[in-house]
């Protein structure tokens, strides 16, 4: 993963830019920033940190502030997209540390197109729920923070998205051939 240009000299930024990175990558990433524009678009995110942060309020949590910034980031790049009739998301998720056996590589590649595909079937709102809790690891109380929206929503919302991720998956198995090895002798 490139990292952007070197972040602002202030110590306060560069500790929050050091210890928040790898979050706001994963998180523009998993909200369906382009592979080619994740650079681009973690430091415009970063630089809306910096503008905004003499006005943060220090009783949230960091995490959800940034999070809502990058929420907007991705939904601002997927307008922009529409208009520039770009498709997200035909991109595959980073393949860290891939297993050098190619059976292993093969699964593993099927296994994140499938994931993909899941996140590529829920509307931005219920990608984002469905992210802060399944993948990042938040409560519900946290994720109807950092959406900004009432708790009750955020569960909604996050049904609504596990739903849509096991629709896509069963409708993925379904066009899935089954192999079947051919028997000798057999007719």
């Amino acid at each position: 993963m490139e990292r952007p240009r070197t972040p602002p000299s202030e110590p306060w930024f560069r500790e929050l830019y050091e210890r928040h990175f790898d979050f706001v990558w994963r998180t523009l990433r998993h909200l369906g920033v382009r592979e080619a524009d994740l650079a681009d678009a973690c430091q415009e995110v970063f630089l809306t940190v910096h503008r905004l942060y003499p006005r943060f309020d220090a009783r949230a949590k960091v995490t959800t502030w940034i999070f809502q910034i990058c929420f907007n980031k991705a939904r601002e790049r997927r307008r922009s997209a529409h208009a520039r009739r770009e498709v997200l998301g035909d991109a595959a998720l980073d393949q860290a540390r891939a297993p050098s056996d190619p059976f292993s590589q093969l699964e593993r590649q099927d296994k994140l197109a499938l994931f993909e595909a899941g996140l590529e079937a829920m509307d931005l709102e219920q990608r984002a729920a469905f992210i802060l809790f399944e993948i990042e690891g938040m409560n519900g109380p946290e994720v109807a923070e950092a959406l900004a929206v009432p708790l009750g929503t955020a569960y909604s919302r996050l049904r609504l998205a596990r739903q849509a991720f096991q629709s896509s998956v069963q409708r993925a198995h379904a066009r899935t051939p089954v192999f079947r090895p051919h028997k000798r002798g057999a007719r």
